[in-house]
């Protein structure tokens, strides 16, 4: 294999700072609707795209057969409502706690290929699954004591987890068979769709948002997507998933970090407990999760 460019863990440093971003963006788009902002993000993204894919990618898009097509449209609807339920969780509760619950997206991975593939749980795996759920417990418990409404945007984040969980399902079959570029245009375009879609049925106005709103959708269509996400795609030919997946469990790090400089949000101390149980078992997780499949492709090898 090739040298890389550049060192593929500056590229998922890079990353992480741009996804930690994409909370605050949010936050600071406070008078458009969650749903406005997840549609303009996505939207924005798709016509960035699109010279590309017109350049290298057209000819592709024409041989995705009927059961590629559906798998990407269910991923796409699975995406845009994740980013309704997450963005709209940041209505109701602190950045931290948000961030926080939504990165447990890699337990919801496990226990969706446990329902669907029957995949099996090492030990390690369980226990680290427990203690991520005491955190989230603690948070969620911090921020019932706070405000019911804040409990609420803790379970608008958890939802959020597991919408994600299913667009990544979903799309795990579809990349078997198609190029990053094509399939995240596919499902960016088809998230974009249901997104204005949605905002149309429940009457959000697509105008007439501060100058600087605009701004902040253009960024978050840049940063946190493309220099995020599609660094940790571009990273995934140098680096193992396990790799990646411990860079991004520094996201709500980074998030609550930007939220204190910025929104001068403070971290309570159940958020400060609940949050390093929660990222600790995340650490316990992706290492047991990386080390059995380890061991099950070294058996695979001594056994061929």
């Amino acid at each position: 294999m090739r040298l890389p460019p550049f060192n593929p863990y500056i590229a998922v440093g890079i990353g992480v700072i741009s996804v930690s971003t994409s909370a605050v963006f949010v936050k600071l788009a406070d008078q458009a609707p969650a749903a406005m902002i997840a549609n303009y993000r996505l939207l924005f993204a798709v016509l960035l795209m699109v010279p590309i894919i017109l350049a290298k990618y057209r000819h592709e898009i024409k041989k995705i057969d009927q059961k590629d097509w559906i798998l990407s449209i269910l991923a796409g609807i699975f995406l845009a409502f994740h980013f309704i339920l997450w963005f709209e969780s940041l209505n109701y509760t602190s950045v931290a706690s948000s961030v926080v619950l939504v990165t447990l997206q890699p337990i919801f991975a496990f226990l969706g290929t446990y329902i669907f593939f029957k995949e099996r749980f090492s030990y390690g795996a369980i226990i680290s699954m427990l203690i991520a759920l005491i955190g989230s417990v603690i948070i969620s418990w911090g921020d019932f004591q706070i405000s019911g409404m804040a409990l609420f945007g803790d379970i608008l984040a958890l939802l959020g987890a597991i919408t994600v969980t299913g667009y990544f399902l979903l799309g795990q079959r579809v990349r078997r068979n198609l190029s990053l570029m094509t399939y995240t245009f596919v499902v960016y375009g088809v998230s974009s769709i249901t997104l204005i879609l949605y905002n149309l049925i429940i009457g959000n106005s697509f105008v007439g948002y501060p100058a600087d709103h605009w701004w902040i959708f253009i960024a978050l269509a840049i940063i946190p997507t493309f220099f995020g996400h599609t660094l940790f795609n571009w990273a995934l030919k140098w680096l193992s998933t396990s790799t990646i997946s411990m860079g991004i469990v520094f996201e709500p790090l980074g998030a609550s970090f930007l939220a204190y400089i910025i929104l001068h949000e403070t971290v309570t101390a159940s958020q400060l407990l609940g949050g390093t149980i929660v990222l600790f078992g995340l650490f316990l997780f992706v290492l047991s999760t990386n080390r059995k499949t380890t061991l099950t492709i070294s058996k695979k090898k001594q056994h061929d």
